[in-house]
């Protein structure tokens, strides 16, 4: 009997497969648990949305962070996923060594339509076991905010959030880490 094994990727094997030319830049590739993941697609509402609310956050947050789109980010479990957005501490030449670690990063954003599913298992599992503290889902299709706060471990080793909000568009929020800067989610869904 033939057993199949995949070929799981260190971050640093995964970086040598981009410097050494075999994944290219427009390849829509993320490393999650060590292995090679093909992005979808983005529709039209998608694209519209992330740039939108880039935009949106830059103006609520001008130098006070840096504002990421579809940047990697370096978590501890072997994987680079390429967050939709992602805010990080500091300014962008923090990040010319390395993509921002767990302890960087005020917000993750994942922008969700045709992969809501994924963002809300697979993606929402590594960004808990990460510790990243909070996690939006913008789900273009029902037109609303998924919230997550409090990563933590259940008892059977998944990891999840304890806090799950909605936020419909109508409404605003704040951002974490800038409380003082509010959101107003009727100008980020097209």
């Amino acid at each position: 009997m033939n057993v199949v094994t995949t070929k799981r990727f260190s971050i640093d094997e995964y970086h040598r497969l981009i410097e050494l030319g075999f994944l290219q830049e427009g390849d829509r590739i993320e490393l999650i648990r060590g292995e090679l993941i093909q992005m979808v697609a983005k529709g039209t509402p998608h694209t519209v949305c992330g740039s939108i609310l880039c935009r949106q956050l830059d103006r609520l947050l001008g130098d006070r962070a840096v504002i990421r789109g579809q940047d990697p980010i370096t978590l501890p479990n072997q994987s680079e996923p390429q967050p939709d957005v992602a805010i990080a501490r500091g300014i962008d030449e923090d990040y010319l060594a390395h993509h921002p670690y767990p302890e960087d990063i005020f917000l993750v954003i994942e922008i969700s339509d045709k992969t809501l599913d994924y963002d809300q298992t697979t993606k929402l599992e590594i960004y808990a076991e990460a510790r990243i503290s909070d996690y939006w889902i913008v789900n273009l299709n029902a037109r609303q905010l998924e919230r997550y706060t409090q990563p933590y471990q259940n008892a059977q080793g998944k990891f999840n959030y304890l806090s799950k909000q909605i936020s419909l568009a109508h409404q605003s929020v704040a951002i974490p880490g800038f409380e003082n800067a509010v959101l107003d989610l009727s100008r980020i869904f097209p």
